[in-house]
C-alpha cells in the first residue's frame, strides 16, 4: 500500500493533484490510500474523495499519531505533499526505515510563519526522495530532485465546445494568484463579457464588495466538470505559481488559459496553441489577449479547443506522467508489488 499524506482543511491544488495521483495509482494495479495527517472540521476534499472512491483515513495530527500509525500499517512507501506533512512525514517515515518521497507544489513563499515552515522543509528534504513540480522550484530546493509536472484526467474524445463567452478564475482569492488583477480585467471589459470567480480565501470579502457589481463570485466549488463548458477562457494573472491544476483542468476540458508568465505556467499555455501569456503585473498585456480571444471566428475557437485537449492528452495525462513518478518511488527504496488490477 502506498500513502500519500497530505495536511488538508478543504480543496485547492495540492488536494485535486493528490486525488488524481490516487486514482492513477490504484488504475495502475499499485494499492493507494489518502492519508489526512488531521482532522480540520467539515472538509469538502473529504466528499469529494468519497464521490470518487478513493480510500481514505485521517489520524491525530500529531507526530506520534503518525509514527504510530506508520508502525501498525506498514505502508511500502509514503508520498507527502506540503510543508507540514513533508517535514513530519520525512522524520516519521525515515525512524521506521519506510522509503518516503516529497512532492513539493509551492511557487511562492508564504508570509511568516508559513515561510519559515517551507524553509525546514527545504533544508530536511535530504531525509528523503523529492519531486517538483516545476522547474523553478526544482532550482530553489537545496539538494536535487525529479521534476514531475502536475497531470490530471483527460476525456477520451475532444470536447464539444459551444460558444461559452463566460471567463473564469479559479483559485484561492489570495495575493499569489491576484485575484484583484482578474476583477480589474472585468471593469476594463465594460460587460462585453461575463467574468465569474471559482474559489475562496483571504481577499474575497474585500473582492466582492469592490467588484461584485461586474464580477460573480461563486465560491468554492468542489467539481468544476459541470462549469468547464459554461466558460470560453480562464484568466491566471498570478503573481507566483508552481503548476496549477487549474490551468491543466481547464485545457483538458478544451478551455484555451490566458496567464502571466511565472512558475510552470509556460510549460503549458503556448500562445496561439493553448492560450496566451502575458508579463507578470501587465494588465494591458492580459486584456488585449482577452480580447483577441473574443474576436476568434468560432472556426477557429473550436481549432483552439481541440489543441489545448490534446495538448494535455499528449503531455499531462496520467499515462504520460506516471512512469516517471514510479521510476522516482523505486529510487527512493520502494518494492513493487504484483499489481491489482482494478474492478470496473
Amino acid at each position: 500500500m502506498i500513502w500519500l499524506l497530505v495536511d488538508s482543511s478543504t480543496v485547492g491544488g495540492i488536494e485535486s493533484h493528490v486525488a488524481r495521483l490516487a486514482l492513477a495509482l490504484i488504475d495502475a494495479g499499485h494499492p493507494a490510500e489518502v492519508v489526512l495527517l488531521a482532522e480540520h472540521g467539515a472538509n469538502p476534499w473529504i466528499d469529494q474523495l468519497r464521490s470518487l472512491g478513493v480510500p481514505y483515513r485521517c489520524l491525530n495530527g500529531s507526530l506520534g499519531g503518525l509514527r504510530c500509525s506508520l508502525a501498525v500499517e506498514r505502508p511500502s512507501l509514503l508520498h507527502t505533499h506540503g510543508y507540514k506533512a513533508n517535514i513530519l512525514g520525512r522524520l516519521a517515515a525515515r525512524s521506521l526505515a519506510i522509503p518516503v518521497v516529497s512532492t513539493f507544489h509551492a511557487g511562492e513563499r508564504g508570509a511568516f510563519p508559513v515561510s519559515l515552515y517551507q524553509q525546514l522543509d527545504e533544508v530536511t528534504a535530504g531525509l528523503g526522495g523529492r519531486i517538483a513540480v516545476s522547474e523553478q522550484i526544482r532550482a530553489r530546493l537545496r539538494f536535487p530532485a525529479d521534476l514531475i509536472e502536475n497531470f490530471v484526467a483527460v476525456p477520451h474524445l475532444p470536447p464539444k465546445r459551444h460558444s461559452a463567452r463566460a471567463i473564469g478564475f479559479v483559485g484561492r482569492l489570495s495575493h499569489e494568484k491576484a485575484p484583484d488583477h482578474f476583477c480589474e480585467l472585468a471593469v476594463r471589459d465594460g460587460g462585453a463579457s461575463h467574468w465569474h470567480v471559482f474559489g475562496d480565501g483571504p481577499m474575497r470579502g474585500e473582492l466582492e464588495a469592490r467588484y461584485g457589481h461586474v464580477v460573480t463570485f461563486r465560491g468554492l466549488v468542489t467539481d468544476l466538470a459541470p462549469h468547464w463548458p459554461t466558460l470560453g477562457l480562464l484568466v491566471m494573472p498570478s503573481r507566483a505559481e508552481g503548476l496549477p491544476m487549474a490551468a491543466l483542468e481547464a485545457l483538458a476540458a478544451g478551455v484555451p488559459v490566458v496567464a502571466s508568465h511565472v512558475g510552470g505556467l509556460p510549460r503549458v499555455v503556448h500562445d496561439g496553441k493553448t492560450g496566451w501569456l502575458f508579463p507578470t503585473g501587465d494588465l494591458d498585456g492580459a486584456y488585449r489577449h482577452v480580447c483577441a480571444w473574443r474576436q476568434l471566428s468560432e472556426g477557429t475557437k473550436s481549432e483552439l479547443s481541440h489543441s489545448c485537449w490534446a495538448f494535455v492528452r499528449d503531455n499531462f495525462s496520467a499515462a504520460a506522467h506516471l512512469p516517471a513518478l514510479l521510476a522516482a518511488y523505486r529510487n527512493a527504496g520502494w518494492t513493487e508489488i504484483p499489481r491489482i488490477t482494478r474492478s470496473a
